[in-house]
């Protein structure tokens, strides 16, 4: 895992216009989104893909991905992030933002994370740091083929998106969560660090994974 300082970091909804800013504590943020071997070492077995070990699993709702992180916790000795309840619509899952375990990135800290420290649209050339529409050839691709940023993370812009713990506006899409990133079938306007999009949290699709955070 890579250590992230503490930030501030600001935040754009483009669909209203708005802005908000968001103090982020240091956290730790895996270098690239869990793949497929990793998923299945631990739930003993993986969506069906023809898709390789070493590329970011997919079609995994976000459900699945918190389920993901506290199996991932029990097994490594840590203490689960997360209480769940059975709501079809996973809003009774509560964090322990205060556990060690392991859990998903809020949207702020995803943020300050694949900015690691630019202002800019993105961390560097978009061909260089990311698999999208222009070069995927319309394939995931293996993790850490591109180059990171500044911070040593790989794949944050392109290759899939990654599932966010929060909900994206309550008010006007219910239970939806945020994910983050931009994919592999994405033009470059998706693959910029503030772009944002939603689902509903049992979505699953070919182009969204998850990655992993720790607190501090």
């Amino acid at each position: 895992m890579v250590d992230v300082p503490a930030g501030a970091i600001v935040l754009r909804d483009e669909g209203t216009m708005t802005d908000w800013k968001a103090e982020v504590a240091a956290f730790r943020l895996a270098p690239v989104p869990v793949t497929r071997e990793q998923y299945a070492a631990v739930l003993g077995d993986a969506p069906v893909s023809s898709a390789g070990p070493h590329t970011p699993i997919t079609e995994v709702s976000w459900k699945d991905a918190v389920r993901f992180c506290n199996l991932l916790s029990r097994a490594t000795g840590c203490d689960p992030c997360y209480s769940m309840g059975d709501s079809p619509d996973a809003d009774d899952v509560v964090c322990d933002w205060t556990a060690d375990g392991y859990r998903l990135p809020s949207e702020a800290e995803w943020e300050l994370a694949c900015r690691a420290g630019s202002s800019a649209v993105r961390y560097g050339d978009l061909d260089e740091i990311a698999w999208y529409r222009g070069n995927s050839g319309g394939d995931v691709h293996d993790v850490a083929t591109r180059e990171p940023n500044a911070w040593g993370l790989h794949d944050m812009i392109g290759n899939v998106w990654e599932w966010c713990w929060d909900v994206y506006d309550p008010r006007v899409y219910g239970p939806y969560r945020v994910f983050r990133g931009g994919g592999f079938f994405d033009e470059p306007r998706g693959c910029r660090a503030s772009c944002r999009r939603k689902s509903h949290p049992t979505l699953t699709i070919e182009d969204l994974g998850f990655r992993l955070a720790r607190s501090l």
